[in-house]
């Protein structure tokens, strides 16, 4: 396998979401490489009704089918977040790094995935796979991963093998997420008049700061799964950001609404319910502040993953790297919470990323040594 030509090829393809376009050009790009290495594939139009309203959502699921096996799901997706000031869509290798936009994050997994299934092309398999390539994981896939089962059947009971994750150690687990939305409410006037009106970017200031208290107490809980020290972190730990304000019109104009966005993450530990709850009785403390709840989007931390099976694929990695390790991983999706709750299944994860990848970032990057390396321990793993 050329790692650094096939994925160049993918990241040529803007997968971009929003807008969600090209996805059927990346999963034909794709699906011949699958058959390549002796899988049979289905293209999988999602319904809209099944992808939050969307169209054009075109999954790819490949199987390698061994009856009687254990269970064993790749889980990878195509879409990447938008870029913009750099060539990001215009692969290219320097110092045996590979830039663009999808190459950690995480069109270079499933490269890896294909280089490790060729390598096992003609031998016998521990596990009867199947690998599902999917849409829309930088908004919210949810409906659609659980519309996949479907083509995925038997699911409960499987392990699920993310490839949208790090490398060199078994990510464990993951934060659940929850996104607030607070609109604050004034009422608009001349500037000149003032006193006539209610300034709701003003008003917000007590709640931000009343938010600030609250990312105090919140950052000071620690998780008792351990995280990689390549984080600067020893343990997994909640987060409260305040990642967007939004108000006003004009300079001349006293606002009559300011939205304030609220990123809360939540550890293992934590319930996310408790944790709204939290948030907003936090912010009902504010006196004197007219403010709503304008929008609101949930993912519960799923179970972390522990076992025979994700051991042995730590041991795995330190045949192959030399180190290893299994640690919780402080990012968020929707896959985790569906496979533990709707899949009844468990979900792991190892992929190409490192934190100097710069994911979501100016000039992301995999090393193609980390691509051929995953492509070697995935081999190893399932022959």
């Amino acid at each position: 396998m050329d790692y650094a030509r096939v994925l160049s090829g993918l990241i040529a393809i803007d997968t971009s979401v929003p807008p969600g376009n090209n996805y059927d050009r990346a999963i034909a790009y794709l699906e011949p490489f699958f058959r390549q290495v002796g899988c049979e594939t289905q293209v999988v139009a999602i319904p809209p009704e099944h992808a939050e309203g969307q169209s054009g959502r075109v999954n790819l699921i490949a199987h390698r089918r061994a009856q009687g096996k254990p269970r064993l799901i790749f889980y990878g997706h195509i879409d990447v977040v938008p870029a913009e000031g750099w060539p990001a869509f215009a692969p290219e290798v320097r110092d045996g790094k590979l830039y663009g936009r999808g190459a950690a994050d995480m069109k270079g997994g499933i490269v890896a995935l294909l280089g490790g299934l060729e390598a096992v092309r003609n031998k016998p398999l521990k596990y009867d796979i199947s690998v599902a390539i999917t849409t829309d994981e930088e908004v919210s896939q949810a409906s659609q991963l659980r519309y996949l089962a479907r083509f995925l059947e038997p699911v409960k009971g499987s392990d699920v093998f993310s490839l949208d994750s790090n490398f060199g150690f078994v990510a464990i687990a993951a934060l659940g997420a929850l996104h607030v939305d607070v609109r604050v409410k004034g009422k608009s006037v001349h500037s000149g008049l003032s006193h006539l009106g209610v300034n709701a970017v003003e008003n917000a200031v007590p709640l931000l700061n009343a938010l600030l208290e609250l990312k105090k107490k919140v950052t000071q809980r620690q998780s008792r799964v351990a995280t990689n020290p390549d984080t600067g972190l020893s343990k997994m730990v909640p987060r409260l950001n305040i990642n967007r304000i939004r108000g006003g019109l004009k300079v001349n104009i006293v606002p009559d609404s300011c939205l304030i966005a609220i990123d809360r993450r939540t550890i293992p530990e934590e319930d996310i319910a408790d944790a709204e709850k939290e948030l907003l009785d936090c912010l009902k403390t504010v006196p004197g502040v007219d403010w709503e709840v304008a929008g609101t989007f949930r993912i519960p931390a799923g179970p972390v993953s522990e076992g025979p099976v994700v051991d042995e694929l730590a041991a795995v990695i330190k045949q192959v790297t030399g180190s290893t390790g299994k640690y919780g991983e402080m990012g968020s999706g929707d896959l985790l919470h569906v496979v533990a709750r709707d899949w009844q299944a468990r979900c792991f994860g190892l992929g190409v990323a490192r934190p100097e990848s710069n994911i979501h970032g100016m000039h992301e990057f995999a090393y193609v040594k980390d691509m051929e390396m995953l492509g070697e321990i995935i081999a190893r793993f399932v022959s």
